[in-house]
């Protein structure tokens, strides 16, 4: 028979899960808008449950920046800040480069089956024009690059950068009006094919090519002057 002291711990502990998770993707796709208030009453009534496992999930959101408390104890979604963009920008283009060398040098036969089943869910979300399923199978995919890549400080500074860029690369995606060109999946089959080949100097260039023209089109994106001309 199970512990019963046992169970109510699991649920609560389940139910702090199930909200970190369901904000943590709504924050991430932009659902939830930088500067947003944050209603812990408002998400204990639509989750069905009490307070407590609301302020577990978002003490575990403020950990990763996503969400924010401010002085009068309210909470909000993070503001991006655009002001610094390029400290990230140049972070993500470092990451970009390291992990893709490392996994040409350090990649096993089993890594390269995993990016590969990655490569096909992300071919799948742009032909279906999914946005929100090209983010998460994007994030996946150079997250199986850098595993491949055995090393560990990488990989979680990697993950943590990707993690952070899935808005930036949500605004990535609407400065193409979520029509994602194929022409990105198969700057994913060169990296790929450049880490099976273990070619180190092309998996640079690569990464950093695939790192340099997300940035342009964010930045060309955020520059947009949308005024519409009036007649006076």
């Amino acid at each position: 028979m199970p512990d019963s002291a046992a169970l109510p711990e699991r649920r609560r502990g389940s139910g702090v899960r199930m909200v970190y998770d369901q904000l943590r993707d709504e924050i991430l796709d932009l659902e939830l808008l930088p500067g947003s208030p944050i209603d812990e009453v408002q998400l204990a009534e639509r989750f069905g449950m009490s307070r407590t496992p609301i302020r577990e999930a978002l003490v575990r959101l403020a950990g990763e920046g996503l969400v924010e408390t401010l002085p009068n104890r309210s909470t909000m979604v993070s503001n991006i800040d655009f002001l610094n963009l390029h400290t990230f920008f140049d972070a993500m283009t470092l990451m970009y480069r390291v992990t893709t060398r490392l996994a040409a040098t350090y990649h096993r036969p089993a890594d390269l089956k995993t990016i590969r089943k990655h490569q096909a869910r992300f071919a799948k979300a742009v032909e279906a024009q999914d946005a929100l399923a090209m983010i998460a199978s994007n994030r996946d995919f150079h997250a199986a690059i850098a595993e491949a890549g055995r090393n560990p400080y990488y990989t979680s500074l990697f993950l943590r950068i990707l993690d952070e860029g899935r808005r930036l690369l949500r605004l990535y995606y609407q400065s193409f009006d979520d029509r994602l060109p194929q022409e990105f999946v198969q700057e994913h089959e060169d990296i790929i094919a450049a880490i099976t080949a273990r070619d180190i100097d092309l998996c640079d260039r690569l990464g950093k090519g695939h790192a340099d023209q997300i940035i342009r089109q964010i930045q060309h994106f955020l520059a947009r002057d949308e005024r519409q001309p009036v007649t006076l």
